[in-house]
This record gives C-alpha cells, sequence and structure tokens, in this order.
C-alpha cells in the first residue's frame, strides 16, 4: 500500500510565519504616522510589506514549479520594496529605532527563507 505524501499546511511554513510578523510589525509602524506620511510613504509600505505574505499564500495554491517561483520571486520583490520604504522612514526620522530593529531582524530571516523557497522549487522542477 502506497503511503499518502502529506503536505505542510500553509500557516505551519515558517517562511509564511515570519512573513505575517513582518506585516505585524509594519502595521504597528504605519499606525504610529501621521495621515501625511502615510500618504506619503506609509500605505506604499505597509502594502509591499502585505504582498511579501500574500504572494506565498498564493503560491501555496499553485501546483506548477515556475508557477509557483513566479510567486516567490514576486514575494522577494516585494520584500526589497519593504525595505526601500523602511530606510526612507527611518532616514526621515518618521520611526521609533526599535521597531527598525525589529523589522529588520524580522526581514534578515526572512529574505533567506525566501530564497530558500525559489531554490527548493527549481531544484524540484530540475528532479522532476
Amino acid at each position: 500500500m502506497k503511503k499518502k505524501k502529506e503536505y505542510l499546511s500553509l500557516d505551519k511554513l515558517r517562511v509564511y510565519q515570519l512573513a505575517r510578523e513582518l506585516s505585524k510589525i509594519a502595521w504597528e509602524i504605519y499606525e504610529s504616522l501621521d495621515w501625511r506620511d502615510k500618504k506619503i510613504m506609509g500605505d506604499q509600505y505597509v502594502e509591499s510589506t502585505d504582498s511579501v505574505g500574500a504572494n506565498i499564500a498564493e503560491d501555496y495554491g499553485r501546483f506548477h514549479y515556475l508557477d509557483k517561483v513566479k510567486f516567490y520571486f514576486n514575494s522577494r520583490g516585494s520584500l526589497v520594496e519593504s525595505r526601500h520604504w523602511i530606510e526612507l522612514l527611518s532616514e526621515r526620522r518618521k520611526i521609533d529605532p526599535k521597531l527598525l530593529k525589529k523589522y529588520l531582524n524580522c526581514y534578515k530571516t526572512l529574505k533567506p527563507g525566501l530564497n530558500g523557497l525559489i531554490n527548493s522549487a527549481m531544484k524540484a522542477k530540475r528532479n522532476k
């Protein structure tokens, strides 16, 4: 009898958990901004940060390797974009340095995780 393959649920995926944590930190930063800063930088910052997890979730419903990789790349692109916005917010002294540090620590853990997903999907494609 062939054993049924078990898949890890999305909420158990470490890189998705990190993306959700990054979104929580981003929202905390966003809420501390005044209306003008939200309009100029904050909206784009929180949208790009939230897009990281959204793209991981969307990829999780895909079955073709190249389709999955496309969403992983989108996720990584959104992550790098969010870094751009957090740096601008920091340069303009719009965020608490403790929140910046918290954000950057999560970012530094998440980025290699996304690269690992990309490499894993590409390797699975080659081995198919």
